[in-house]
């Protein structure tokens, strides 16, 4: 559904993603891991177009027949002169937007709402925008009803319609966690990139937000960055490492967990339960995302 060939980021003479060959398949949950500064998020920058590449391609797939759907003809027609004979088409160096408009939403590692708003109107404004209707003010009301009866679908599957009304800023951090889910699902994407979605949220709210993860995977090809090993490992069908922007591993968690080149680079002799070694000290990795120009992650 999603694939890199070559995939590589240098911001001068530091390469923060090195070559990377990946795929992601139709209701896949894979996570990605590895220490601070591996390239975790540069690289899920690159998946969405905030960054260009250096070198390699980003490619996309939807459905099982490789149909893309934009909402409407003239563009879905466009699309599909984009498209290979197996429905793959090149999205490297396309807008966010348009990357957004196929089907590929992303959650973000600092928590990205509008805090004055409700956390209906948050998640309303996300599906007209994911509608084509985002800058249209001469929509009718059965149009705004459309993406409210949304809004509120969306907030019941993350367990927040009873405070659909409030705004964004009265949520404690796990619940506004929970509505940047809400958010990314808005348009019903086909693939979810999960960027920490439980850095900062407390133990309390873990195991909310991580049933959350599990229920979105069910109908959602999903790619998670997790520090948490324990998450990781209890939730993923597949775990790729980065260290140092190139990829060391790529299999089931439990080959992961005991692979020894892992093991040094990242994971320093987890066992399960001990969330609170060195595979979980990396809170705040690839913290400036080199969306402003900042140092690579």
């Amino acid at each position: 559904m999603l694939r890199t060939s070559g995939l590589t980021k240098r911001f001068g003479g530091l390469t923060a993603v090195d070559d990377v060959d990946f795929a992601l398949g139709d209701d896949e949950l894979c996570s990605l891991i590895g220490p601070n500064g591996a390239g975790k998020t540069t690289f899920f920058n690159l998946l969405t177009g905030v960054l260009e590449p250096t070198e390699g391609a980003v490619e996309f797939r939807t459905g099982n027949d490789g149909s893309v759907t934009t909402g409407s003809d003239e563009a879905d027609a466009a699309d599909g002169d984009a498209e290979d004979a197996d429905g793959w088409r090149d999205i490297t160096g396309d807008a966010p937007h348009e990357i957004a408009s196929l089907g590929v939403h992303r959650s973000y590692q600092v928590t990205n709402v509008f805090p004055n708003s409700s956390v209906l109107e948050n998640v309303r404004v996300a599906a007209q925008a994911a509608g084509g209707d985002g800058t249209n003010f001469w929509r009718n009301a059965g149009q705004l009803d459309r993406y409210i009866e949304e809004a509120y679908a969306i907030l019941d599957r993350v367990d927040l319609a009873d405070r659909a009304e409030e705004p964004a800023s009265a949520l404690s951090h796990g619940a506004k966690r929970q509505l940047e889910v809400g958010i990314a699902l808005a348009g019903d994407p086909d693939v979810l990139l999960l960027d920490e979605p439980n850095a900062g949220v407390s133990s309390e709210s873990v195991d909310r937000v991580v049933d959350l993860i599990e229920d979105v995977a069910t109908d959602h090809a999903v790619l998670l960055v997790e520090h948490n090993m324990d998450i990781v490992m209890e939730v993923s069908d597949r775990v790729v490492v980065l260290n140092q922007g190139a990829v060391i591993a790529d299999d089931e968690p439990a080959a992961v967990r005991d692979d020894p080149a892992v093991q040094k680079a990242y994971l320093g002799g987890y066992e399960p339960g001990s969330a609170s070694n060195g595979a979980s000290s990396d809170a705040g990795d690839d913290a400036d995302t080199g969306t402003n120009g900042g140092e690579p992650a």
